[in-house]
């Protein structure tokens, strides 16, 4: 495993903001850096390693032709994995054959960085690609739209590095998918802050009253105002991440079996679904991958009941892009521990340091290795609980 690299995603999202897979590769000092074959080796062995079974949708990997050689490449599933290709391998004449033999075992390969010049080549040095990197401010983007469309054999156009939500809208409206890395940096309607809707409400209702242990009869009262939310709730807990082996089919049962504090995390993930303005699906999985992202990296480091905070802390992150309302407003309605507050407000406390870390591997660039370095933690135990926090979040019920 290597060390002193730290891996970074970046959703692949459709114009319904649907995330459709992550493009997986190691943080760089600079934009322009490209994948060496040593980079290529092991990024392609931690991904088999921990994510090989695992349902992620499309995973695109950072790649050179040269080190494909790699055992590694067979643990993972064809159907779903795509290799992000520089010019030069493309270009390669002596590579071609690797090339296509690995499009004839199913695995999809993608020219990173495309131009219309190169698009225009010879088709029969084309052929074996399956997608297209391109930039959205490509001059004849929707020439090049049409071309995707009607080649033989057909390929997907991805646009590379949306810097926001209004490149994302420019995106959407030419019906492409593309690689958002900065999602959850930029809100997605700024200045727009409503009110609070009446479920929202309701669930930071309940959430105080399990703060504050409340007998579990007065919480079902309040839950059963809502049947909707009751059934969201129960569809949540008996996801398969949980790995309950009985059906939970009431709020006391749930509560008998897991408690007070894994109550607490599902109502966080349904406070997150009952934004009425402008919800993203793409910003509400990253919400709940920064969240379990945190909560493993805390395991072993804090108490069990310090690690389950912080998926609270992650998730209430992004809580005022999800719901549209300031953090404040949300403190107003429920009253977090000391540590918790400390965390989302300053990124100090005992959970901040966590929560920093998580937060700095959704970028590209080098800045998690300070992070992990504070907290005496390894590359190789971060690059674990990122990929972890990836496979849980996927097996959701939401």
């Amino acid at each position: 495993m290597p060390e002193n690299k730290y891996l970074a995603r970046a959703p692949l999202l459709d114009p319904q903001q649907q995330v459709k897979g992550y493009k997986l590769a190691w943080q760089k000092a600079a934009a322009d850096d490209v994948a060496s074959e040593a980079d290529t080796a092991q990024l392609l062995q931690l991904v088999a390693e921990r994510v090989a079974a695992a349902e992620l949708g499309l995973l695109f990997l950072d790649a050179r032709l040269s080190a494909l050689s790699s055992g590694a490449l067979n643990a993972l599933p064809p159907k779903t994995t795509v290799l992000m290709l520089p010019q030069d391998d493309v270009g390669d004449a002596e590579a071609l054959p690797l090339a296509v033999s690995l499009r004839e075992q199913g695995f999809g390969l993608a020219l990173c960085g495309a131009d219309p010049a190169c698009m225009s080549a010879e088709e029969a040095s084309l052929s074996f690609l399956t997608h297209f990197e391109v930039s959205l401010a490509q001059p004849g983007l929707p020439e090049l739209i049409s071309q995707a469309k009607y080649a033989k054999p057909p390929f997907s156009l991805l646009v590379q590095g949306i810097p926001d939500w209004q490149a994302f809208d420019a995106c959407a409206a030419l019906g492409l998918n593309g690689f958002f890395g900065n999602l959850c940096l930029v809100p997605r309607k700024p200045g727009q802050m409503k009110a609070m809707s009446p479920q929202t409400v309701l669930l930071l209702q309940l959430m105080q009253m399990v703060q504050e242990n409340v007998d579990i009869r007065h919480l079902e009262k309040v839950l059963k105002r809502d049947p909707a939310l009751s059934y969201k709730l129960f569809r949540y807990i008996n996801s398969a991440s949980f790995g309950i082996e009985v059906e939970i089919q009431s709020l006391r049962h749930a509560v008998a079996m897991l408690g007070y504090k894994p109550l607490f995390r599902w109502l966080s993930v349904l406070l997150a679904l009952t934004s009425t303005e402008g919800f993203s699906p793409a910003l509400l999985q990253a919400a709940i991958v920064r969240g379990r992202f945190a909560e493993l990296l805390g395991q072993g480091l804090l108490s069990k009941g310090e690690a389950e905070n912080l998926f609270v802390v992650g998730m209430f992150s992004l809580l005022d892009q999800l719901l549209g309302v300031p953090i404040q407003e949300v403190f107003k309605q429920i009253l977090l521990p000391d540590a918790i507050a400390q965390a989302l407000l300053t990124r100090g406390g005992v959970y901040g340091p966590f929560l920093s870390l998580a937060e700095a591997c959704e970028q590209p660039h080098d800045g998690a290795s300070k992070f992990a370095d504070a907290l005496f933690m390894t590359s190789t135990r971060v690059n674990q609980a990122h990929l972890s926090a990836l496979a849980w979040a996927q097996n959701l019920k939401l």
